[in-house]
């Protein structure tokens, strides 16, 4: 068994051993007070290893990002393959509400539920003015590369390091000296991430022994046929995505699938396709896909591509609409999509993102943001299912433009 099957089944087993203990820490000691300690005290373990990721993907994406711009050697085949990466991203993004305003309008959970709503001038406690116009263009330029690696701000990191990068081929020899530096910090880098990685099992014990401690089983009951049908249309998602992959590179779409079964795995049951980054690099490069094209549409994917966010984003916004009764048209349904569609773009980096984005859009629409109080129960439950269908939309976009450069290695 290889490395990589050996922490798969690590990661499975700390899923099935996670659910047990918190299962029967509820059974065994249900006061609110006991299940709130055990989780936070459970949850440490999971911190741990997010926080250990977190301190990775800064200098990961710095210097792999810097080493693969300068190797594409001149801004011409930078526009290129951006140019190519954001077709897809928007491509991608477009079949994502779509696909999740036709399965909204199909089963109607907002209108089958029949959950009691919360008064429309509840608030809940999302702070929509975190995202504007201004504050998203501002967002995306670094005032300060040092304090963008501090608080993680990959978009940020990106253009310091497009900039770096595209100034290091531009000056030749002397840019040299900087670009191996950048290259054996990267190896360096994906080096620590092993160490890591060992890690994970013991994150997703603790992730999922405080989330079904905290939930229980008995939310799966009330809201079980809005989570089904969410993760139905995530799959159908993936099977699009998939399907594309395989009309562009054939069989080695399921070799692809292998390769990013950890990544997968991880962010699924940590929620977080941002622990997934470092390994979803690391598998990329070994499933054939060159390290200057990875390293530089990943860290973009992660700004600009979430396609499980944009779907969750679609499903809940039509959801709380549905709940409250109002009728929109399909007009001012694709109005609100390509709100959700611009909006979306400039979330990275911004606490509870999902949430700010469509608090935003529902005041555009007059629908109560109350309605959100209605989500807050299984949005942990909701983003693992978006975590990882992120995970797979970058992959694949990826893949994608590696054998559209003719760079795909066999």
């Amino acid at each position: 068994m290889t490395s990589s099957n050996r922490l798969t089944l690590w990661i499975f087993i700390a899923m099935v051993l996670g659910i047990a203990t918190g299962a029967g820490y509820r059974a065994a000691f249900p006061d609110e007070g006991s299940i709130a300690a055990f989780s936070d005290h459970i949850s440490i373990l999971t911190d741990i290893f997010l926080r250990l990721v977190k301190m990775i993907i800064a200098p990961l994406v710095l210097s792999t990002l810097v080493v693969g711009v300068a190797k594409l050697g001149d801004l011409g085949s930078v526009g290129r393959i951006g140019g190519r990466a954001l077709l897809w991203f928007i491509s991608a993004s477009l079949v994502s509400l779509l696909l999740g305003m036709f399965l909204v309008n199909l089963f109607e959970p907002g209108v089958s539920l029949h959950l009691p709503l919360p008064p429309a001038d509840a608030s809940a406690g999302i702070d929509r003015e975190a995202f504007t116009l201004r504050s998203f263009i501002t967002h995306v330029f670094p005032k300060s590369v040092v304090e963008a690696m501090a608080h993680n701000e990959i978009l940020q990191i990106v253009v310091f390091a497009l900039l770096l990068g595209v100034a290091c081929a531009a000056t030749g020899e002397k840019g040299e000296p900087i670009v191996k530096a950048m290259d054996s910090l990267g190896h360096v880098m994906l080096k620590v991430t092993g160490m890591v990685m060992n890690a994970a099992p013991f994150a997703v014990f603790g992730a999922m022994a405080a989330v079904i401690a905290q939930k229980g089983f008995g939310i799966l009951w009330d809201y079980g046929k809005f989570i089904l049908q969410f993760y139905f249309g995530l799959v159908l998602l993936w099977v699009v995505l998939l399907l594309v992959c395989w009309a562009i590179i054939g069989r080695r779409t399921g070799t692809l699938i292998g390769r990013i079964k950890d990544p997968l795995l991880l962010a699924f049951s940590t929620a977080s396709s941002e622990a997934a980054y470092p390994r979803t690099l690391e598998n990329l490069e070994r499933f054939g896909c060159p390290n200057r094209i990875v390293s530089f549409i990943l860290p973009l994917g992660y700004s600009f591509n979430l396609d499980g966010s944009m779907m969750y984003m679609t499903f809940a916004s039509l959801f709380i609409a549905q709940a409250y009764g109002i009728d929109l048209s399909v007009s001012q349904q694709l109005t609100m999509l390509l709100v959700l569609m611009v909006t979306s773009k400039g979330i990275a980096g911004v606490p509870r993102a999902s949430l700010v984005v469509i608090a935003g859009t529902l005041a555009l629409f007059d629908i109560p943001e109350a309605g959100l109080l209605l989500l807050l129960g299984v949005d942990h439950l909701l983003d693992m299912g978006r975590s990882a269908t992120n995970v797979v939309g970058n992959a694949v976009a990826t893949v994608v433009v590696s054998k559209w450069e003719g760079m795909l290695e066999k």
